[in-house]
């Protein structure tokens, strides 16, 4: 819709302007403060400025008015502008706020959790947000690829082995001394006793660590892709880090070559320095092992060679630092660095009636992704993911989503959703049989409501851009109250306008649809 009216607008004015959707909608669906950049070049009066523009959109259609106010050009759009989509809309549900195929592509690397114990509650928020950005992106048209790095190499593949190791020696009995670090928990005794249900005791010698440690880690991984499946979260592809190891020397090469790595005191140095970061950063210790910085250069120029306009990394908030030296190193390779876009996931605070959420007793000190999806369920724990901007601080009391009032947004979108469905089964009428009816004789109220649920391409659109995915959340939460408001206010079945009415209904129950389908939730027909 937005699209429609910029395109219309363009076409009259004849040059770039920007549209802004004013909240309250009885003044304008849209407006444009044009005139105030104007006057600063023709140097003229805006509010002169915006009559003059105002007077271009007299006979055009698609606006019931266009009105100059204050130096701003304000558009209300026609009721036969409006029908019309709604029209559209309601006949192809499944193109509904979709965007034409798009050029521009992307591919995602996110969660890439360490295959070393399960999922926990810090790497839940990445994964939600990372998918629910797949969805919307490939919804708008664009082609857009997710990938998960799987850290199958070094010192920590190595102490998973040794501790399910050490584990099954407790386990046959053994008195074991524990090294100052190794993994805990109970999912470490769970591996130690289905490890001793498949291979013989013998097998458990500190020769045999590298065979333990992969066995672990495959079995790891199964229960994180179960727990990502439980979210409802798709992978498009698994990388591992151990098949990128034979590229590890000629990518330093290729370094030395453009000047970005050098050696000194035994090791090899990125020279970050030279591109912004605050120091140059070791890539290879003395003993000949890379860092973790090195398989990472490695990794990256892998992604940025494969042709995509752009490579997003979701990473928690403490790898900060880490942008600089990965673009740094990116650009040394002869790669445009504005290619690499890093999102930033703040941390997580999760309560329950108050108090800290309790730690998982299976993993140690920590919080288990798959204890909260078996708490609260994944539209819940999804929704409360997307409530927020991925870069802020996040505390929510999982309490508060078993409310079943405004209180608790879940239940407070769905009911709309639901209310919709309800009203339909009151007047025994069905989509298809109020498609065609005229809303002309809706009021202004009706009307905005109207306007509202048809704007969701604009706000998707917005979202995307913007990497702001709450704004589909903060969406819906404004329309669900509007629905409410007005259904409240209004009755529906029996009335002359009985069908007008459900067609404005239908587009409503549409919109709600449509977002929470692409945050991953079900919408629900009916409550309890």
């Amino acid at each position: 819709m937005k699209n429609k009216v910029y395109t219309q607008i363009y076409e009259l004015l004849k040059q770039d302007f920007i549209l802004e959707s004013p909240k309250d909608k009885n003044l304008a669906h849209f407006a444009t403060p044009l005139a105030f950049s104007l006057a600063k070049e023709l140097r003229q009066n805006p509010k002169l400025i915006a009559q003059e523009l105002a007077s271009k959109f007299k006979d055009i259609k698609l606006f019931e008015s266009v009105e100059a106010v204050n130096g701003y050009v304000n558009f209300k759009l026609s009721r036969t502008f409006l029908d019309e989509l709604a029209r559209l809309s309601l006949k192809e549900p499944l193109n509904f706020a979709k965007g034409e195929a798009k050029k521009e592509s992307f591919l995602l690397e996110y969660i890439s959790a360490n295959p070393t114990g399960p999922l926990h509650i810090g790497h839940a928020r990445g994964a939600i947000f990372g998918d629910t950005l797949a969805r919307l992106a490939r919804h708008l048209g664009f082609k857009f690829d997710t990938e998960y790095y799987i850290n199958d190499a070094g010192n920590q593949i190595a102490l998973l082995g040794l501790s399910v190791l050490l584990a099954v020696r407790e386990e046959l009995g053994e008195n074991v001394a524990y090294p100052e670090e190794y993994y805990k928990g109970e999912y470490i005794k769970d591996l130690a006793k289905l490890a001793l249900s498949e291979f013989e005791a013998g097998f458990f010698t500190e020769v045999n660590i590298p065979q333990i440690a992969s066995w672990a880690k495959d079995k790891m991984m199964a229960e994180i892709k179960a727990t990502l499946k439980d979210a409802r979260i798709h992978i498009d592809t698994y990388a591992s880090e151990l098949s990128f190891y034979p590229l590890l020397e000629p990518t330093l090469e290729a370094l030395k070559a453009k000047g970005g790595a050098y050696e000194k005191e035994g090791k090899i140095w990125l020279a970050s320095s030279l591109k912004g970061d605050e120091k140059d950063r070791v890539i290879v210790r003395e003993d000949g092992r890379g860092t973790y910085l090195a398989a990472d250069i490695v990794y990256h120029k892998d992604k940025m060679s494969r042709g995509y306009d752009k490579c997003i990394n979701i990473w928690g908030a403490d790898h900060h630092g880490y942008i600089a030296r990965m673009k740094s190193a990116m650009e040394f390779l002869g790669f445009d660095g504005s290619k690499l876009e890093v999102i930033l996931a703040q941390m997580v605070s999760l309560l329950k009636d108050g108090k800290p959420y309790k730690m998982s007793k299976r993993a140690g000190n920590f919080i288990l992704m798959q204890d909260v999806l078996d708490d609260i369920g994944v539209d819940a724990l999804r929704f409360v993911f997307l409530s927020k901007k991925c870069d802020t601080h996040l505390e929510f009391d999982l309490s508060e989503l078993s409310k079943q009032d405004s209180s608790n947004p879940v239940f407070y979108i769905n009911y709309a959703h639901a209310r919709v469905h309800q009203v339909f089964a009151k007047a025994g009428k069905s989509i298809e049989q109020v498609i065609d009816a005229d809303i002309s004789s809706l009021n202004e109220e009706a009307l905005n409501l109207l306007f509202e649920a048809l704007n969701l391409h604009a706000i998707l659109h917005d979202a995307f851009e913007s990497r702001a995915l709450q704004k589909i959340a903060d969406y819906l939460k404004n329309l669900a109250a509007a629905f409410h408001k007005f259904y409240n206010e209004n009755r529906v079945v029996g009335t002359q306008n009985e069908e007008s009415l459900l067609k404005l209904f239908a587009v409503v129950a549409l919109s709600i649809k449509t977002a929470l389908n692409l945050m991953g939730i079900e919408a629900k027909n009916k409550m309890g």
